[in-house]
């Protein structure tokens, strides 16, 4: 199991301070929608000078028509991430024709698809969706592999489900985790660490009990003790 810790904070700066005091640790950094949009590539490249070791996840989610998907993860390529994800819910074709495009390179980065995301609750998920987040996550995961991604972005109470119908090697990454009990904020389903590593998961994301601590590199160390 892979630590991933979120950089969510409000500013580049911020973000920068938090990923110099983890520059010793064996861990992968999650980029989103804020971060990136507001300090794009040069961001990123900030991250790799901190330490050309971590691992960066580009978390984007992509969600469009299948040529205008595949167009965009062509364009991460030249990002230099490691990780990036796609939404399943955008459909096989779609999903499909990502990992065509990226079959020319001799090496791409992990690609995810997220199932349904860890803010839903089960009756909300199922206003959109016409099902209950267990059934449709399957589909999702089992439509996602088919479609030769790597695994799925699920909540930990997916997981080992996720892998007995695909295969033991399909990633399962799992945000919400809360490692020591912590609130659970605007995310519905949480587990913590003893789960999640009981469920087979792959890589757990941390954000908020790591980067509103004051002293986030203890944070990490006792999370890292736990695996």
């Amino acid at each position: 199991m892979k630590l991933c810790v979120a950089l969510d904070l409000p500013t580049k700066e911020e973000n920068l301070e938090l990923v110099y005091k983890l520059k010793d640790y064996d861990v992968w950094l999650k980029v989103g929608f804020r971060s990136y949009i507001r300090d794009g590539k040069d961001f990123l490249d900030s991250i790799k000078k901190i330490n050309p070791n971590f691992k960066i996840f580009l978390d984007l989610k992509l969600y469009d028509i299948p040529n205008t998907m595949a167009d965009a993860a062509e364009s991460i390529m030249g990002l230099g991430v490691d990780m990036f994800n796609v939404h399943a819910s955008s459909g096989k074709k779609a999903m499909k024709e990502v990992m065509k495009r990226l079959e020319k390179y001799d090496k791409r980065p992990i690609v995810l698809a997220v199932t349904a995301l860890t803010s839903f609750t089960n009756e909300e998920f199922s206003e959109i969706y016409t099902d209950n987040i267990t059934t449709k996550a399957n589909q999702f995961a089992k439509d996602a592999n088919e479609s030769g991604l790597d695994g799925v972005v699920c909540s930990a109470f997916e997981s080992k489900a996720i892998k007995d119908i695909t295969s033991q090697n399909f990633m399962t990454l799992t945000p919400g985790i809360r490692p020591f009990g912590e609130d659970a904020g605007d995310q519905k389903r949480v587990a913590d660490i003893s789960y999640a590593k009981n469920a087979m998961v792959d890589f757990i994301v941390v954000g908020r009990p790591i980067y509103q601590s004051k002293t986030p590199d203890e944070v990490v160390k006792k999370i890292l003790a736990k695996f």
